[in-house]
């Protein structure tokens, strides 16, 4: 959807507090990302100026599924254990010079363990609530606006939207598994690495599915798991060992199983993902009173 440059809702421009120790959503985050943090604030400050309206952090580094780069992690480093700090910043305007500001920050945010942010101004959220109802949905349940206002918390998403989505991804999935096992030629280790991301995805599909069915959505990744498995009747025990290969590759090469172990699991994952397109393609998305439709 084509952004409206002359939106007058992207040129509004909240006043933004001073980067010290005492900004107020630094103090409702951990230690462990706040420092980091209050430096990234500082230098955004000084190079997107007004521009800036909001910097929002998202996903794992505030739920328990965070995995610092602290010593008692360092080995997993080469091996993906280790987590990023995510963060959404909404500008008045996206504009080449805001890029090549965020682009200047690079060396220090890889430094920090801070990924790229998602860039996003108050139009473009609007207009994509149909397109990315899954990732919102995510957002407003794990999120922290440490800078001016909260872009989340108020977002209505309408649950035909978030139902559609999840088919598709759902089915799109079922295409990259079917595509990656062939290409992998039945390398376990390849086969290994596309379980891995097929795992990161569907947590958020299977938080979208809870909210459907209106059930309480945890944050972390195992509890996701195992109230889908409840509430879907879907089998976890696949997915939880492929969770432990992700953040303990040690456990993979200790245990390593053979080529048919592996495969074993991968068709359970195939069967578990094939299932939740038949589910959701069968739910029917009943909006709440007030919700969009």
């Amino acid at each position: 959807m084509a952004e409206n440059k002359n939106n007058p809702s992207d040129a509004a421009k909240p006043e933004l507090k001073p980067v010290l120790s005492g900004v107020e959503g630094l103090n409702a985050i951990g230690e462990q990302i706040r420092e980091p943090l209050a430096l990234f604030i500082e230098k955004l400050n000084a190079g997107l100026g007004d521009n800036l309206q909001s910097v929002t952090v998202v996903g794992s580094s505030l739920t328990q599924d965070y995995r610092p780069p602290s010593s008692a992690v360092a080995l997993l480093r080469r091996t993906g254990g280790q987590s990023d700090i995510n963060t959404v910043l909404v500008l008045g305007k996206l504009t080449a010079n805001s890029l090549d500001t965020i682009a200047g920050m690079a060396k220090v945010m890889s430094r920090k363990k801070i990924s790229a942010p998602l860039l996003m101004t108050p139009t473009y959220i609007e207009r994509s609530l149909d397109v990315f109802g899954v990732e919102f949905l995510d957002f407003q349940l794990t999120h922290q606006t440490i800078l001016g206002n909260d872009p989340f918390a108020s977002l209505s998403l309408a649950k035909k939207d978030v139902r559609l989505q999840c088919e598709r991804e759902l089915k799109a999935t079922l295409i990259r598994l079917r595509q990656g096992y062939i290409a992998a030629a039945a390398n376990r280790k390849l086969v290994r690495d596309i379980l891995i991301s097929t795992i990161k995805g569907l947590a958020p599909l299977l938080r979208a599915m809870l909210w459907l069915k209106d059930i309480g959505r945890p944050a972390e990744t195992e509890p996701t798991f195992q109230k889908a498995s409840a509430e879907l009747s879907i089998s976890i025990d696949p997915l939880i060992t492929i969770t432990k290969w992700q953040f303990k590759a040690k456990l993979y090469e200790r245990s390593k199983p053979d080529a048919t172990q592996v495969r074993n699991i991968f068709e359970s994952v195939y069967s578990i993902v094939e299932k939740l397109a038949v589910i959701v393609d069968e739910l029917e998305a009943r909006p709440e009173p007030g919700q969009r439709t």
